[in-house]
């Protein structure tokens, strides 16, 4: 107990004797606030105190030497600008101030005469604070050569003027040396060269106008306070293992403890190495090409001085073999009947399972059955995907990565063909989690045969993406997990379809699949639709909503048809499974009743707006009905008589429905008693016909004018009727111009004595025989069906007499038109030997 305050109080009075020593030099005393006078020409301004700290109260007073002057002026003090008092035609004044603020303030003492004041002297008083106890007064020295340096804390500021004095001991000799530096918060001073041997006292003293103070004492050896300079050192790896290294370093001669810590650059903790006493240091187990970060320090004594600093030093540990396993997954799809498309993928390996670059993957198909050969086919590639066109057979595909040490333990999957005995897994289902990520449950599958191995849970933007993107989204389970949760490209408001595989000893068995999303909103457009008549009311058609737009999976369709009477509320129709065939039929609509039509869709968050709207209006019932009948039964017809055998016997049943009297044998004009006549009196008449028909009363039996018929053939005529002439004829009727025969042209009639028989085109306007003196009308008349009033035809020569009758098909119709009459003759008509062909017409 005796020695707890001796030891302190021999320092104490070590400490105040070396500052009553240094006091006499270079450290100044301690000093006590004493008064202050400025003595001037016209006088002397006093103040009790020239140093103060804030809250002192001060004594100002002034005293001014004779005037010759006999002015009245007054003495005044001022602070500043401002006056704090004025004497009464008095030579002094006196006054107090409370100092309050710290720094340098400016009193004056003037005269105040009427017109002027005149200056007589002036004083300043500082305000401020005495020193504080210097602290954390430390001494260094970088390297054995170097000079030791001292730094303390000064505490407070004092804003007045402090002197630092730093007073150093070696127990007989005291030095003390002041402080140079301008600093206001910490000290630091340079001190000369110490040995190694002595022991020293350090003692920092601070001391102003209103006080002093020091520091408590430092004592040290020049072996505490000495920081060597961080050591050179070399890394070497050993050429059989890259997780091994020996560290060599060097330093000065007096370096004898070391300590080592590293870590690789992508962490922020080290591993640390101490109590080294040699200059070389093994380290193992090191993380194969990672890049790593190795510091070093030293220090001069094991137990006592300081730690150099680190040195540090960048590399890059070699490559290893790697030893992660890929994780493959695969898509099979069947090209036809022998060949199938099998698409592979894999993730890349971490860098702790790589252990260096890798440099190219092998994919090994090893076909399964008796006849395959045992080595396989192998592929090389850089990329992490493969693709693959293979006979439709199972195969057992491995594939390894490769670096410049060797390859990793080969990955394996089986496919298989038939997977109706590997059983889904089931009661899939996807919960949303916020976050960009969903949880995805299920339940194990049925009890099967075959050894379930794990899970396979795999993911795609369904709406993004129509087609499966070429590298899909999945992640392995082991079978105890019925959970996972995916977060890996997941986005909000986003429809994903999630499959889940059940492996089988490394098989995919059947999947299972849901739709999922992490966070969904109602979707900001609606449906665009198209309708079409059915039925009895219409099918309703929409396409699918733009991914951006759906935002979340759509869970069902909302179908609104309202009346546009405006009465009655829309009825609406709910489509609930979205995957459905986007078609719905609505039955029973009034027809004639407009109605309007709009589409919205929506998602777990709610409906959406609408889409495009649809206004209706089915026509009646009869008027539909009537429209099908009528096309119905043309389309029945032109294919009747487009064929030969139902275009005769549609001939037959218009035969049996046509009138009585159209079943009559029209008379052959060549049995005429008019045409007997004319023929026999050809060659005795040479009057011409104009003068014939204006003279016609002037005769008994008129003349006969030979006339030469010219025919005109019709321009692509659409009936053509034949007239067969001649003597001697049986009825019969020559065969029809076949496709692509030529159609005679038309001629004039021979005559009658040619005996001949001819076929006749027919001309176009209407045959007339003008029987009637004066231009008389004849009313009966014979026409065709082709209506060509575009040309004029004379009547056609008679033929000869005697003709057989010749028995005539009953026609359709005949309109009848009457028209003026070229040719007129006296006598009756008489039809007896004229016969005409009507094979021509057709219905």
């Amino acid at each position: 107990m005796l020695f707890a305050w001796i030891v302190p109080a021999a320092i104490w009075l070590l400490v105040h004797c070396t500052a009553e020593a240094c006091s006499k030099g270079n450290v100044p005393a301690s000093k006590h606030p004493r008064g202050a006078a400025e003595i001037c020409d016209k006088g002397t301004m006093t103040a009790n105190t020239t140093h103060v700290q804030p809250g002192t109260s001060i004594t100002l007073s002034c005293q001014l030497k004779p005037l010759q002057s006999t002015e009245q002026c007054n003495i005044a003090i001022f602070f500043n600008s401002s006056k704090l008092i004025n004497s009464s035609h008095s030579s002094s004044v006196s006054t107090g101030f409370l100092v309050r603020t710290y720094g340098k303030h400016t009193f004056t003492c003037k005269i105040v005469c009427v017109h002027k004041r005149r200056l007589i002297c002036g004083i300043e008083i500082e305000s401020g604070n005495p020193p504080d106890e210097p602290k954390n007064v430390s001494c260094i020295q970088y390297g054995t050569d170097g000079h030791p340096t001292c730094t303390w804390d000064k505490g407070r500021l004092t804003y007045i003027n402090t002197t630092y004095v730093m007073q150093l001991s070696n127990g007989t000799d005291v030095l003390c040396v002041s402080e140079e530096s301008l600093n206001k918060k910490f000290g630091s001073l340079a001190l000369s060269k110490l040995n190694f041997d002595s022991t020293y006292t350090v003692v920092v003293a601070a001391s102003n106008e209103l006080g002093s103070a020091f520091s408590q004492p430092l004592v040290f050896m020049l072996i505490d306070i000495v920081k060597p300079h961080p050591p050179n050192f070399l890394v070497e790896f050993e050429n059989s293992s890259a997780t091994n290294c020996t560290f060599f370093w060097h330093n000065e001669a007096q370096a004898q403890h070391w300590r080592l810590r590293y870590r690789p650059l992508t962490r922020h903790t080290w591993s640390t190495v101490e109590s080294l006493n040699s200059e070389k240091c093994s380290l193992y187990g090191l993380e194969p090409h990672t890049a790593y970060e190795f510091q070093v320090s030293c220090k001069i004594h094991p137990e006592r001085g300081l730690w150099s600093n680190w040195r540090s030093y960048q590399t890059r540990t070699p490559e290893a073999v790697p030893t992660g396993l890929l994780d493959v997954w695969y898509r099979q799809q069947d090209v036809d009947s022998q060949q199938q498309n099998i698409s592979l993928f894999w993730k890349a390996l971490s860098r702790s399972e790589a252990r260096g670059r890798i440099l190219r993957y092998t994919v090994t198909f090893k076909a399964l059955g008796p006849r395959s050969p045992p080595a396989g086919e192998a592929h090389i590639t850089t990329q992490t995907s493969l693709t693959r066109v293979v006979p439709r057979v199972g195969y057992k595909i491995t594939v390894t990565a490769e670096n410049s040490r060797g390859r990793s333990p080969p990955a394996s999957i089986v496919t298989d063909l038939d997977t109706q005995a590997l059983p889904p897994p089931r009661k899939v289902s996807a919960v949303a989690m916020g976050n960009g990520s969903i949880l995805v449950s299920w339940e194990a599958p049925v009890a099967s045969a075959a050894s379930l191995s794990g899970y396979v849970v795999e993911w795609a933007d369904t709406p993004r993406s129509p087609h499966p993107p070429p590298c899909p989204a999945w992640v392995k389970l082991p079978a105890s997990n019925l959970s996972t949760v995916i977060a890996e490209h997941i986005k909000d408001n986003v429809c994903y379809q999630i499959s889940v595989f059940a492996l089988y000893r490394d098989r995919a068995g059947q999947a299972a699949s849901v739709r999922g999303y992490s966070r969904a909103k109602a979707p900001s457009a609606g449906p665009r639709t198209y309708t079409t008549p059915w039925a009895d009311g219409i099918l309703v058609s929409w396409e699918a909503i733009p991914a951006p737009q759906q935002r979340g999976c759509i869970t069902g369709y909302r179908i609104y048809l309202q009346k546009n009477d405006g009465q009655a509320a829309p009825q609406v129709y709910a489509v609930s499974n979205a995957s459905a065939p986007r078609s719905l039929h609505i039955a029973e609509l009034q027809p004639g009743q407009p109605y309007t039509l709009w589409m919205t869709a929506s998602t777990a968050a709610g409906e959406g707006p609408w889409g495009n709207t649809q206004l209706l209006c089915l026509e009646s019932a009869g008027h539909w009905m009537a429209a099908v009948l009528t096309c119905s039964f043309l389309i029945i017809l032109a294919c009747m008589c487009y064929i030969p055998p139902a275009r005769k016997l549609l001939y037959s049943l218009l035969s049996v429905l046509v009138p009585q009297w159209q079943s009559k044998a029209i008379p052959d004009p060549a049995n005429a008693t008019w045409a007997k006549n004319y023929l026999s009196m050809k060659a005795e008449l040479s009057v011409p016909p104009s003068l014939f028909l204006h003279s016609a009363g002037s005769f008994e039996e008129p003349e006969t004018t030979q006339v030469e018929e010219t025919l005109v053939k019709a321009e692509a005529p659409a009936l053509r009727d034949k007239l067969l002439l001649g003597s001697g004829g049986n009825g019969d009727w020559p065969p029809a111009t076949g496709p692509g025969q030529e159609e005679p042209g038309y001629k004039a009639l021979p005559s009658p004595a040619d005996g001949e028989v001819y076929e006749q085109q027919l001309p176009d306007l209407y045959k007339r025989i003008g029987v009637e003196e004066h231009m008389q009308t004849v009313s009966e008349y014979i026409t065709n069906p082709v209506t060509d009033t575009a040309a004029t035809r004379p009547p056609p020569a008679t033929g000869a007499t005697g003709l057989p009758e010749l028995e005539c098909s009953p026609l359709a119709g005949f309109p009848t038109t009457f028209l003026t009459p070229i040719l007129s003759c006296e006598g009756n008509l008489t039809l007896d030997t004229v016969k005409i062909n009507c094979s021509s017409f057709t219905m």
